[in-house]
């Protein structure tokens, strides 16, 4: 039997996918640019599935939206809307089993199985992409809610005078956003260039410094009302830009400054720990195994 899977990491901005086994190990991984219509995105998908057809035991996919494990369906699409109310499992041709997960949850999955919320027994990842996914550990298990939303942090509204898309985390909180305002600050001609973005970021550049700071603060804050709420041990910053060092970090001097500024939060909230994701831009892909593996057990228990 084979025990590879193939993996979709979907984002907003560009679709990453790999063969990985059961044990973890990753054999191959690629990616391509998101496209951004209902056919033309499954068009995409199907052409890779259809490449590496035969060589693979599963599809698992990690996707923006609520995905509700009732009928399959991904519900509002976050930065895919035209996914709202679709189905991976009815639109993709193949004969072998998908199992589809939310990206935040997916990343929490990924540090779950084999990374570094392994050993917590309560715990977060937030995930710093086009929006802000997250996922919740507790008592080693990850939460979904009532109605498979628990960690919808993007949703979380973060100016009490206003009421717009601009006001909620998932657009404060958009890696991409800042990488943007980033690049506006410098005239690079590629606003979505990371890598010169964070080479004067490293650099500590003036121009950008402010806008950096600025962001990480907002995840501090962000950390800060989800700890508030929930009260966990450890949280994990994942998604692309946590592949440098400096992001992690100055969230956690910014966490610290935050609570030495508010006397009562540090007298009263325990401070977690924040570190870096073990699997960086590649945690959704563990993720979305951990979860296909999951529920393939859960089938077969139920048969039993």
């Amino acid at each position: 039997m084979i025990n590879k899977y193939l993996i979709f990491d979907v984002g907003g901005t560009n679709v990453k996918y790999a063969i990985i086994d059961r044990s973890g190990k990753l054999i191959e991984k690629n990616s391509m640019v998101t496209v951004h219509s209902l056919n033309g995105f499954v068009s995409s998908l199907q052409k890779v599935i259809d490449y590496y057809q035969g060589s693979f035991t599963g599809i698992a996919f990690s996707v923006p939206g609520r995905v509700s494990h009732d009928d399959g369906k991904i519900y509002g699409g976050g930065s895919l809307p035209f996914m709202d109310k679709k189905s991976l499992t009815n639109l993709i041709k193949t004969d072998v089993p998908i199992a589809v997960e939310n990206d935040g949850k997916a990343a929490a999955l990924s540090e779950l199985w084999l990374g570094n919320l392994k050993s917590t027994t309560n715990g977060a990842a937030i995930v710093l992409g086009t929006g802000v996914g997250g996922g919740i550990i507790m008592n080693h298990q990850l939460i979904y809610g009532s109605h498979f939303q628990a960690g919808e942090v993007s949703f979380l509204v973060n100016n009490s005078k206003r009421l717009s898309y601009d006001d909620l985390e998932g657009s404060s909180g958009s890696a991409v956003k800042m990488i943007n305002d980033c690049a506006a600050k410098l005239n690079l001609n590629d606003k979505n260039d990371g890598k010169k973005v964070f080479k004067e970021i490293n650099k500590n550049n003036s121009l950008v410094m402010p806008i950096f700071k600025n962001y990480c603060r907002n995840i501090a804050i962000l950390i800060n009302n989800i700890q508030a709420i929930i009260d966990l041990d450890k949280y994990v910053i994942g998604g692309g830009i946590s592949a440098q060092p400096i992001v992690t970090q100055t969230i956690n001097r910014e966490f610290i400054k935050l609570r030495s500024e508010i006397p009562i939060i540090q007298a009263t909230l325990s401070e977690p720990k924040i570190v870096d994701s073990k699997f960086k831009n590649d945690a959704n892909l563990y993720g979305a195994l951990y979860n296909w593996l999951l529920n393939m057990d859960s089938h077969l228990q139920a048969k039993k």
